[in-house]
């Protein structure tokens, strides 16, 4: 257990310009679940204890990242984070309160970053009975990759705000882990703040490989894979959504404990020609790469 105070990473919240678009490519394509549907919002599961991962709401012409919410150990970890967040120069948006409105319920907190991005925090959510994983179909959300233009800052919040640590530093990211995920949340180094990805945790291999068959059927390529990283050591294919969000199949995400040693920029190192552990895939192209500079947070 690396934070005292936060499990892992719940959902993520968007506004899309077309719900119904979304439904069907997050449905049949991506092979998620309709959980629940309300006015204007509809909410996505997957395969594993998460009453949703997804919450998609109808908004204006592009995708912006409504919130990221994250779960807490404890109702009093609720209370240390709300205190934390004011202290490291965050913004509270919303105390510690019963949640009536979200079909997961619980109790949440929201605050914003001193860089404008807000986040959730939850605790008491209703979680769904353990079954077996379901070839070809996500489980949970593994992570979120947040660019930032001041990577060094935003580190510094996480670990002071949410007790994150840093497992490995890279020429182009900061991981950084709260539990046995190698990385919850990563940080981007860029010119802006825009979310850079979100990662899906896949059942195996053979369910990344065959997502990025069905994708490409359906006229979604993949833009960067297959293959391994370094940091995390997990399988990945890359993807753009119908409306330019950049979504992640991966597996194999290695777990680690606080013995787990952090490495620098010199240690993640690729030969020339190189971006991965197979060298199989080609860098990212230019499409996915502006993709990922273009969603932002709503005010």
């Amino acid at each position: 257990m690396s934070s005292p105070w936060i499990e892992g990473l719940r959902s993520v919240a968007l506004f899309v310009p077309d719900l119904a678009k979304a439904e069907a490519f997050y449905t049949e394509t991506w092979h998620l679940e309709v959980a629940h549907r309300g006015d204007g919002v509809l909410y996505l599961r997957g395969t594993g204890t998460d009453e949703y991962l997804l919450a998609l709401h109808a908004g204006g012409e592009v995708p912006q990242v409504r919130q990221v919410t994250l779960r807490a150990r404890s109702r009093e970890a609720l209370d240390e984070v709300a205190a934390r967040v004011q202290a490291a120069g965050g913004r509270l948006l919303a105390a510690p309160h019963q949640l009536d409105k979200d079909p997961a319920g619980g109790v949440g907190l929201k605050f914003q970053d001193p860089h404008g991005r807000t986040i959730q925090v939850v605790h008491g959510d209703v979680r769904r009975a353990a079954t077996a994983p379901v070839q070809d179909r996500p489980i949970r959300l593994t992570h979120v990759v947040l660019n930032s233009h001041a990577v060094d800052e935003t580190q510094h919040f996480l670990q002071q705000a949410l007790g994150f640590r840093l497992a490995d530093r890279t020429g182009i990211m900061a991981f950084m882990n709260c539990d046995r995920d190698h990385h919850t949340i990563a940080i981007g180094i860029a010119d802006n703040d825009a979310l850079n990805h979100i990662a899906f945790l896949m059942p195996d291999v053979d369910s990344v490989m065959r997502g990025g068959g069905r994708m490409k059927d359906a006229g979604h390529p993949i833009q960067w894979g297959p293959g391994r990283h370094g940091p995390g050591n997990n399988l990945f294919n890359y993807f753009m959504d119908p409306f330019g969000v950049v979504i992640e199949y991966t597996a194999d995400v290695e777990q680690i404990d606080e013995g787990y040693e952090a490495h620098g920029p010199e240690y993640w190192k690729w030969p020339p020609g190189r971006v991965d552990q197979w060298g199989i895939s080609a860098p990212p192209g230019p499409e996915l790469k502006q993709a990922q500079r273009c969603v932002f947070f709503a005010p």
